[in-house]
Formats: structure tokens, C-alpha cells, sequence
């Protein structure tokens, strides 16, 4: 996609079918399973990672596939399509997980862990929220000091992704390194004083691993850190705008699925006499649906293209992430709507999305903390 060229060229739709078939294939048949049992679909992982999808973006010169933002967008968009679960895995330990390292890591530091991240034999977390600090991130108070050459870590994190699985390799940590100061440090699984507490029970991502943290008198190198020190708190800002877009990505698929179901449902089922797609008021919330979801698609390819620009697009990416996240909650209502009773019954998929539509106007900055993003690029 160039300029204002919104058609996707033969390369990203053989791509975008490709992560289609996949999903809809694999993951589909085993969603309600999963999220039900809340089990993390390993075996499913491993299948995304011989298909290239746990390291799209990052170059192939450390293990991925060498392609854009965009190409990555669309990947999300179609595994939220079907199930967020997954979508959230393979976009934490992308943009959350792998990018930190590829972006302020060093040469060293990148051959160390982008072959297996970016092949997707490990799987990478981010370690930013903490009990007492997640809208105001900048109130960490995880510490980490150095002594004889390593850097001893305190603190705990909370809801990370990723950071428990059996094939989780390390977590990118943001610690208090000086009075005034925040680094980035890299804590490997298995390091003695780091321990992930057993998954959260949550409403909605059930299959996604989601943990605690806890670091007591944890010893890593002191080559570790990511990045200068000190410049912890601007790295973790950059990774989260471009992760903004992945997620802004994902409830564009979650949206676009769920109003997929309430399109097919209310062509089959039938209500005095006649499917209940023949009456406006059900016409009249499908056409809705489907008019935002298609602006929603031109907020997330625009973010997408202007990252890979190489042009400013944090803005774009606060705005996608913002609309496309309360967008996913009100689709995912209004199907449920046109479900009825049925909706409201775990044997029907939207009821799985109806849950796990919430989390995308919390997580990867609230809604509130979006609009203050927007607000002050407006210069307010």
C-alpha cells in the first residue's frame, strides 16, 4: 500500500489468506476448548512459528520474516477474527516481547535471543505494569542495583503475557536503577530469585498466560540492561506506540468477527416468519456495524503505513488503538444483541468474544489514557 493506494498488493493478500486459513482451520475448531479449560494452546504456537507468524516484522538477518507493519496488522486482524486468545500471544511477544531487544539491544544481546524469539521456539515478555503502577507507569518501584557486576532486582509486575508458558524465554523489565532513573533490564526464565506466580483467572484472553511476577534478590548480568541506562522510561513509551497498532489491529479483527456472526446469524434465524435480517431494526445494526469496522481498517492500515514510512505515527496509533478498542465492545454487544438468548449461551462464540471484548479498553493504555496521548498531540 502506497500513498492513499488503499489495495493490497498480491504479496499481503496471499498472506493475509494464509493466516486466514490458518486460523480458521486450526484455531477455530479448539477456541472454545482452550479458553474454556484456560489452557495456553502450545501445539498451536508451535504450528504459527513454522508458518513465520511469531517474528513477521523483524528482519530476517535475526531469524523473521523481513516484512512490514502492515503485513503484521493484517496477521492480528485475522487471528482476532477468530480468537483473541491467540491474537494477544503472538502480538505481546512481538511487539511487547521481541522488539525491545531488536530495537536498544545490542549486537551481542540480538544474537543471543532475536533467532529463537523471532523463529518463535521461545516466546518473549514485557514486564512494565506493577500492582501499585499501571495507567501512571512512570511510578515503578520494582528497583535494581548493581553489585559485583550484577544487577540486583526487587519488585514484582503485574498481568504480564507470556511470561509462564513452557517455551518462555525472558521478560524485559522496567526497574528503578537511580533516584531519578529507569532502565530496562532483560531477566531470563529459570534465573533464581524470578518467579512467575501461577496464571491469573480472568474474564476474557483465558487462553492467554497471563502472571504475576515476583522478583526477590534476583541476579542478572550486568549486561542485561537494554539500552543506555537510564532511558528505560523513553524505550518502553516507543515500544508501546508501536505496539498500540497491533492491538488497534486486533480489535479490528475482533470486531469484524463478531459482526460476522450476527450477519450469518441473522440470515438463518428466523422470527415471525422470516429471517430476522429482514427487519431494520436488526438491518440497521448490522449496517452500523459494518460501517465502522471498515473506518476502523482505514485508522489501522494508516498507522501501519506511516510506521513503516518511516514517518511520525503515534498519534495515528493512539487514535486506531482508542477507536478500534471501544468499537470491538460495542460490535461485540450489538451481535450478541442480534443473538438473543442463544448469544448469551457459552455454545455460541460470541459469548467468548463478548468477554474478551473489555480488556482492549484497558489494556495497552486505557481509553482515558489514549485521549490524554491524542490530547497532547494536539498540542493541549
Amino acid at each position: 500500500m502506497s500513498g492513499l493506494d488503499y489495495d493490497l498488493d498480491d504479496e499481503h493478500r496471499l498472506f493475509r489468506s494464509t493466516v486466514r486459513e490458518f486460523a480458521e482451520e486450526r484455531i477455530g475448531p479448539q477456541a472454545e476448548e482452550l479458553d474454556r479449560e484456560g489452557r495456553f494452546p502450545l501445539e498451536l504456537v508451535g504450528e504459527a512459528a513454522e508458518l513465520g507468524l511469531l517474528g513477521i516484522p523483524i528482519p530476517e538477518e535475526w531469524g523473521g520474516a523481513g516484512s512490514d507493519t502492515l503485513a503484521y496488522a493484517l496477521a492480528i486482524e485475522e487471528l482476532a477474527r477468530v480468537d483473541s486468545s491467540f491474537a494477544i500471544t503472538v502480538a505481546a511477544h512481538t511487539s511487547l516481547g521481541t522488539t525491545p531487544i531488536l530495537r536498544f539491544g545490542s549486537r551481542q544481546q540480538r544474537e543471543r535471543w532475536l533467532p529463537d524469539l523471532a523463529a518463535g521456539k521461545r516466546l518473549a515478555a514485557f514486564g512494565l505494569t506493577e500492582p501499585g503502577a499501571g495507567s501512571d507507569a512512570g511510578a515503578t518501584r520494582t528497583t535494581g542495583h548493581l553489585e559485583d557486576g550484577e544487577w540486583v532486582i526487587d519488585g514484582s509486575k503485574m498481568f504480564i503475557t507470556n511470561a509462564g508458558t513452557e517455551i518462555s524465554a525472558l521478560v524485559t523489565i522496567t526497574a528503578r536503577t537511580g533516584p531519578e532513573e529507569i532502565s530496562n533490564i532483560v531477566v531470563c526464565n529459570g534465573t533464581p530469585g524470578y518467579t512467575p506466580t501461577e496464571p491469573l483467572k480472568k474474564m476474557g484472553w483465558r487462553s492467554s498466560d497471563t502472571r504475576e511476577l515476583s522478583f526477590q534478590g534476583c541476579r542478572v548480568p550486568e549486561g542485561n540492561l537494554l539500552g543506555p541506562r537510564g532511558e528505560g522510561f523513553h524505550q518502553f513509551l516507543e515500544i508501546l506506540d508501536g505496539g498500540r497498532i497491533s492491538v488497534a489491529a486486533l480489535g479490528l479483527g475482533m470486531a469484524q468477527g463478531a459482526f460476522e456472526m450476527a450477519l450469518a446469524y441473522a440470515k438463518s434465524r428466523e422470527q415471525f416468519g422470516r429471517p430476522i435480517g429482514r427487519f431494520q431494526a436488526v438491518q440497521f445494526k448490522l449496517a452500523d456495524m459494518a460501517t465502522e469496522i471498515e473506518a476502523a481498517r482505514s485508522l489501522v492500515w494508516k498507522a501501519a503505513w506511516l510506521k513503516d514510512q518511516g514517518q511520525p505515527f503515534a498519534q495515528q496509533a493512539a487514535i486506531a488503538k482508542l477507536y478500534t478498542g471501544e468499537l470491538a465492545r460495542r460490535v461485540c454487544n450489538e451481535s450478541l444483541q442480534v443473538h438473543g438468548g442463544y448469544g448469551f449461551m457459552d455454545e455460541y462464540p460470541i459469548s467468548r468474544f463478548y468477554r474478551d471484548a473489555k480488556v482492549l479498553e484497558i489494556g495497552e493504555g486505557t481509553n482515558e489514557v489514549q485521549r490524554l496521548v491524542i490530547a497532547r498531540g494536539l498540542g493541549l
